[in-house]
């Protein structure tokens, strides 16, 4: 019997099997894991989610409250309802999605994936997304540096109370951005594109281009 056990262990290390991190799991307070742990899915509902530098969990999830992800940490999936999400430098995720709050992306995070918002500003502080940036109603800042692939986004507005509201979002493409695909605008918005930037084709608005660090 112990030597069936071992070979056993012998052989999931050889393949590099490994059990599932344990989940965490809240109905108020915030969710955290500590720097360097490992963790499965992260869940709060009224609550945040902090999860600290280093550390590595599956899903990063909450539904009134904030999503953090500190220096170099990852997550597969990052989504909260009414509230802002955070990756600091280095962090990583595949997908980040918020209804009812802003997105920042600090120097070197990555969203391999998808972000999409509907209303709060999306700030890239020389950040990269690979798979595109979709809002409705935010202010879109690509800052010095940034990159993103799959293009932009800025979907008409489907309720009255938008149709209602006269701001128009402001998207600023900064100095040595890049973004590649498509600048596509549903409604009308403020477009800047920096002189030093590279974009791709832009449909349903007119860029207007600036020179130094900001419009």
């Amino acid at each position: 019997m112990r030597r069936t056990l071992l070979s056993l262990l012998i052989a999931l290390s050889v393949s590099g099997a490994v059990m599932a991190d344990d989940d965490i799991s809240k109905v108020n307070g915030t969710a955290s894991v500590e720097d360097g742990q490992h963790a499965g899915d992260v869940h709060t509902v009224n609550g945040s989610v902090r999860i600290g530098a280093r550390a590595v969990v599956q899903r990063a999830t909450t539904v009134n409250g904030s999503v953090e992800l500190g220096d170099a940490a990852a997550a597969s999936t990052v989504k909260t309802v009414n509230g802002a999400v955070r990756l600091h430098e280095k962090s990583r995720a595949n997908e980040v999605e918020t209804v009812n709050g802003r997105v920042e992306l600090a120097r070197g995070a990555e969203v391999t994936g998808h972000l999409s918002n509907v209303n709060g500003d999306i700030n890239l502080d020389g950040a990269h997304v690979g798979g595109g940036i979709e809002t409705v109603n935010a202010d879109i800042t690509v800052g010095d540096g940034s990159r993103i692939e799959g293009g932009i986004l800025v979907k008409k507005p489907s309720s009255s109370w938008f149709h209602e509201n006269n701001r128009l979002p402001k998207i600023v493409i900064g100095p040595h951005a890049v973004v590649q695909g498509s600048l596509t605008f549903e409604r009308p918005v403020e477009l800047y594109v920096s002189d030093s930037a590279t974009v791709g084709k832009i449909e349903g608005a007119t860029a207007k281009t600036f020179a130094g660090a900001s419009p």
